[in-house]
């Protein structure tokens, strides 16, 4: 019988690839505390009414990567898998009514989203985001906010040669004229552009822009108008403002016209943290401003920014991954030689847990001493607690500490005592390390 395997554009986690997760999970919720931001869950599914309005109904999303299905049981409602999370954060921010109990919400979340790509390394069908996003606040010290928070968190990881590409594509008011502007500057042109390009100029123009066709974007340079060329004063002044503050926090970064992010909400300004160590691809978040967003879902006006991340992105850029080790670690492995001294390891090991806080294996498999062992060092064991028929028969126990090789003889009804919790030990991830 053929074995079941993954979903293509799905995958495992195995133990030592959590472990990584959740050294990153926990240095999210550490760093987004430190900010005042509060975390937030949605539902894995969500009306798709809520993507069509909230994204855009012409956006690659939309129209062609949505797991989607009809509810018959309801209706008839249509409903999606989310694609993206800042759609859902502003449904829960107006239905919640979180807008009345304070003026600003600072929200952040780390979610699984789901889109029908192409599956290709550090992107897959079922993937991993976290983000933030600050509502209520329309100033440009909000933005600013967002954007050293994306470029201190990748620093704080010790990823090298950090960067911001930084646009304003202004208020909302001057997307219409300036696409109809865009529209008939290219349209003599298009047949020179890429099938997708040619497809994208009647419903989505703005998409242009996202083309990684080398030969589309000096077409673009040639032929385009840029739309920050068109943004009006007061968003000039905001922009302005914006990159100042960068400049005051020792943030590098770029103007580049051509950013304007791949989703309809976005207003004034757009971003995304880029690191020049990772080749081609080397943009690690993206975010921007979305004023109009809470309104178009059904809320008061109310002025919006924030940035999203790739989980499976971050981990790839980590600069000392090592999938070699694929075995967890313990702080003791307690190796039982003798049958009858099975109870007395399991007890000590609760015990222990309890007590002191430290991860404790016991032997299962009634192996060899040379064996147990063995798995002791493969576990990384600060300590192995022996328990052999001569050390059961006098209540004793073998304490070896695993780096010193020093060894004592214990109690078996006081090897918790012997540790303190000082002896709790772990392997720091560079994330522990460099978030001072």
């Amino acid at each position: 019988m053929k074995n079941i395997t993954t979903i293509k554009g799905t995958y495992d986690l195995l133990p030592h690839e959590t472990e990584k997760w959740r050294e990153i999970e926990d240095f999210i919720h550490e760093y987004m505390h430190l900010h005042g931001y509060g975390e937030i869950r949605t539902p894995a599914f969500e009306r798709t009414e809520l993507f069509v309005r909230g994204v855009g109904e012409e956006t690659d999303i939309v129209t062609k990567e949505m797991y989607s299905w009809t509810d018959m049981d309801k209706g008839g409602t249509g409903l999606t898998l989310k694609p993206e999370l800042t759609a859902p954060v502003v449904r829960a921010y107006i239905q919640h009514n979180l807008g009345g109990k304070s003026p600003l919400q600072r929200l952040y979340y780390i979610d699984s989203l789901f889109r029908r790509e192409r599956p290709q390394k550090g992107r897959q069908r079922q993937f991993n985001q976290f983000g933030i996003e600050a509502i209520g606040s329309p100033h440009p010290e909000q933005d600013a906010e967002i954007i050293s928070m994306a470029y201190f968190f990748y620093q704080s990881l010790g990823i090298d040669s950090l960067s911001v590409k930084i646009n304003s594509i202004g208020s909302s008011h001057i997307r219409k004229p300036y696409l109809a502007l865009l529209t008939n500057s290219l349209t003599p042109e298009i047949h020179r552009f890429c099938n997708t390009c040619q497809t994208r100029i009647d419903k989505n123009p703005l998409r242009l822009f996202d083309c990684k066709n080398d030969s589309c974007q000096k077409l673009l340079d040639e032929f385009a108008p840029m739309i920050f060329d068109h943004i009006s004063d007061e968003d000039k002044i905001h922009f302005e403002s914006v990159v100042n503050l960068l400049t005051t926090m020792k943030i590098p970064y770029t103007h580049d016209k051509k950013m304007v992010r791949g989703l309809d909400y976005y207003t004034r300004t757009t971003f995304e943290v880029t690191s020049s160590a990772l080749g081609a691809q080397d943009a690690l978040c993206g975010g921007g401003r979305y004023d109009k967003l809470v309104e178009t879902l059904g809320g008061n006006p109310t002025p919006a920014v924030g940035f999203a991340a790739g989980m499976e992105r971050l981990l790839l850029t980590m600069s000392d991954s090592d999938d070699s080790d694929e075995n967890s670690t313990v702080d003791i492995y307690i190796a039982v030689l003798f049958e009858e001294a099975i109870p007395v390891a399991m007890v000590a090991a609760d015990e222990i847990r309890r007590t002191k806080g430290m991860s404790v294996m016991v032997e299962t498999l009634r192996r060899s001493m040379k064996a147990q062992m063995r798995e002791s060092n493969k576990r990384k064991a600060q300590y192995t607690i022996i328990i052999g028929e001569d050390e059961y028969r006098q209540n004793q126990a073998l304490i070896k500490d695993m780096e010193t090789g020093q060894q004592d003889n214990v109690p078996i009804s006081d090897l918790s005592g012997y540790f303190s919790p000082d002896d709790h030990h772990h392997s720091d991830c560079d994330c522990c390390e460099n978030s001072d």
